[in-house]
Order: C-alpha cells, then structure tokens, then sequence
C-alpha cells in the first residue's frame, strides 16, 4: 500500500495532470462525504445526521443546482468513521447528472446500517478520503472532503498533518462541527475545525448547535459546495488572537487515560 505521503504526491499528479483513468467523463465537483459516526454521537444525533443527508439528496434544488452546472454532472462518494474508517458502511463513487442517480445514492445510503465506533480519527478520515480521490475514474473540476465531527482528532495521525496532505494535493476540506452535545474538555469545536481541519480554495465551517439545525446544516453545506462562492467570513476575528489547540484531543484523550 501507498504510505500518505507518497499518496498525496500521487493524487497531486493526478489533479494537475491531464489524464486520468476516464478522463472523458468530467464533472463539476466531486465530493467526498466523510460522516461521523463516533461513540459520543448519540442513537438521536445519528439518527438526524442520516436523515439530514438523506434530506438533501432528494431535495429538488439539489438536482436543479447540479443541473445548472458548467457539465450538468457531480460525483458524491461517502464513509463513516469513528477511531477507524468503516469500510463496510459506504456508498461509492456515483456520478450524479439528476434526480435518479441522486435517488439512488440516496437508496444505498439509507440501507446502511447506523451504528457507532469508538475514538475519533478526523486524521484517518482525511487520509481515507485522499485515497477514494486517488481511485477516482473521472476528471473533475474541484475535489472536497466534506468532514462533519462532534469531537477533536484524537486517535491515529496528526489532523493537522492529514489536513497538510489534502491541501497539498490540491483538496479542499470543509467541516461540519457539531456542537448538539459538545465533547468534555472542547470549549470551541468550530474553531478547532477552522484552525485544525478544513483548508483550501473558499474552504468553510458550518456548525450546526442544536438537532434542529443539524439537517438544514447538512443541506445547506452541499449546496455551497456545489454553487461555490465567496469564502465566508473566518471565525476568528481578533488579530492575534490565538488559535485552537490541535493536539487537544489527543491530551485528552491521555488525561482520560484512553490509549
């Protein structure tokens, strides 16, 4: 197997270069969902994080936005994770040109399972979705890893180091902090998601603090990432105000003392 970094040098010659395994089927945007599904996700949060994806795969602006697209195509690919990747609970690449082929990814997702996993490894989330980009049999125009999480890295690599990779590999990662039950020891998970995860071109945060803005949350950061714009604007406001403590959730996890 291709270590991480050899792997990000790979995809970064894959994105720039200009053949790819089908390099006739191009699509606008191709975005990696990586869906937390960690032990500090409870049964009522999963099971509105589900309904919030599976939400905004059959809303009608989704298909009229990609429709409206420079190739009227997108590729949405998705994951769980917690301290590892689960592999056994993913939808694969799909290329979507309209309402059936969102209808069926919408299928697939909603005959997983939903369960949780102990630990939380936004690092391997990263890494994992770094290689179903590395796989990917068609061009696009953007790549996105699309990271929700209601808790720090801390287990497995470095996020910061992750984060590092995909932007190297010219990858875009946008978060979804969830702040419904925030974890022990985290006073601002946003912030840690603006200084420790996300990165790249318009890259962008969209918490959601409550179960009730966790399904519009959803929707409403898969239309931005398709439409694009503007990045917002950055949480941290203060000059010299000092950022998150990326390694926290590793500290705390030792203090805890969970290895």
């Amino acid at each position: 197997m291709i270590e991480v970094a050899a792997r990000a040098a790979v995809i970064a010659a894959a994105l720039c270069g200009s053949a790819r395994a089908d390099d006739h089927i191009v699509v606008d945007t191709a975005i990696v969902l990586a869906v937390d599904v960690s032990g500090s996700m409870d049964l009522e949060e999963l099971a509105v994080q589900r309904t919030g994806y599976l939400d905004a795969l059959r809303h009608p602006d989704l298909a009229r936005i990609v429709a409206a697209g420079r190739t009227g195509r997108v590729a949405l690919t998705l994951f769980e994770w917690a301290g590892q990747v689960r592999e056994a609970s993913m939808v694969p690449w799909r290329v979507i040109d309209g309402r059936p082929a969102l209808e069926a990814f919408a299928r697939d997702l909603e005959a997983l399972p939903v369960r949780t996993n102990h630990g939380t490894s936004i690092a391997r989330a990263i890494d994992y979705g770094l290689a179903l980009i590395a796989s990917a049999e068609f061009a696009a125009d953007s790549w996105v890893i699309d990271v929700s999480g209601d808790g720090p890295n801390n287990i497995g690599p470095p996020v910061t180091e992750a984060r590092d990779r995909a932007l190297a590999a010219g990858v875009t990662i946008n978060g979804l902090p969830i702040v419904i039950r925030p974890s022990r020891g985290l006073a601002d998970l946003p912030r840690y998601f603006e200084d420790c995860v996300i990165g790249g071109p318009a890259a962008f945060v969209m918490p959601a603090a409550d179960v009730a803005e966790l399904a519009p949350a959803i929707r409403r950061k898969l239309f931005r990432e398709l439409i694009g714009g503007d990045p917002p604007e950055r949480l941290r406001q203060a000059a010299g105000e000092p950022a998150a403590d990326c390694l926290i959730g590793e500290r705390l996890r030792r203090e805890r003392g969970q290895f």
